[in-house]
C-alpha cells in the first residue's frame, strides 16, 4: 500500500529528503462525507435530529397550508368582498406569514445547531477510529478530504467499520 502523490514527492524533494528515505512510507485516506452518511454513529445521530424535529417540522408544514389557503381564499374572493373583509384577510395572512417565516427561521436555526452538535460528536468517535487504525496498522500519514485518492489507499470502509463495531 505505499503511494506517492505528485504533491507528497514534491514537498519532500523540496524539504532535501531524498525518496528512498520515504520509500517505506504508508499512506491512507478516508473519505469523511461517506463517513458521515454511512457509520452508524452518524445514521442514529440523524435519526435523533429527525425525530426531535419531526414536530416542528409538520407545525411549518401545516402553517404552510394555512397561507396557500388564506392566500387562494383572497384571490377567489378579493374582488367581491368588502373592503373591510378584504383587509381583514389580508392582515390575518400578514401575520400568518410573518409568524411563519420567523417560525422557519427559528427552525433552521436550531436544527442547524443540533446537526452540527451531533455531527462533530460523531466526528470526534470518527477521529479516535481513524488514530487507532492508524496505529494498529503501522499508517504514518492518513489524509481526508483530498481532491482524489487512489482506491488502494482509500481506508473508509475499514473506518465505518470500526464505528459501526463500536456502537
Amino acid at each position: 500500500m505505499k503511494v506517492f502523490t505528485l504533491s507528497s514527492v514534491l514537498v519532500l524533494a523540496l524539504m532535501g529528503i531524498a525518496p528512498p528515505a520515504f520509500a517505506d512510507v504508508k499512506i491512507g485516506f478516508v473519505n469523511s462525507d461517506r463517513v458521515m452518511r454511512e457509520a452508524a454513529p452518524a445514521v442514529r445521530a440523524q435519526q435523533r435530529i429527525e425525530k426531535e424535529f419531526e414536530k416542528r417540522d409538520q407545525e411549518l408544514q401545516r402553517m404552510a397550508k394555512d397561507l396557500q389557503m388564506l392566500q387562494s381564499d383572497l384571490e377567489r374572493s378579493g374582488a367581491k368582498a368588502s373592503e373591510a373583509d378584504r383587509r381583514n384577510k389580508e392582515r390575518a395572512f400578514n401575520d400568518l406569514n410573518r409568524d411563519f417565516q420567523r417560525k422557519q427561521r427559528e427552525f433552521r436555526e436550531d436544527l442547524n445547531q443540533r446537526r452540527n452538535e451531533e455531527l462533530a460528536s460523531v466526528l470526534e468517535k470518527a477521529n479516535r477510529a481513524i488514530k487507532q487504525i492508524a496505529e494498529s496498522e503501522n499508517y504514518d500519514v492518513i489524509l481526508q478530504d483530498t481532491v482524489y485518492a487512489s482506491p488502494r489507499i482509500d481506508i473508509t470502509d475499514k473506518v465505518v467499520k470500526a464505528l459501526t463495531d463500536a456502537k
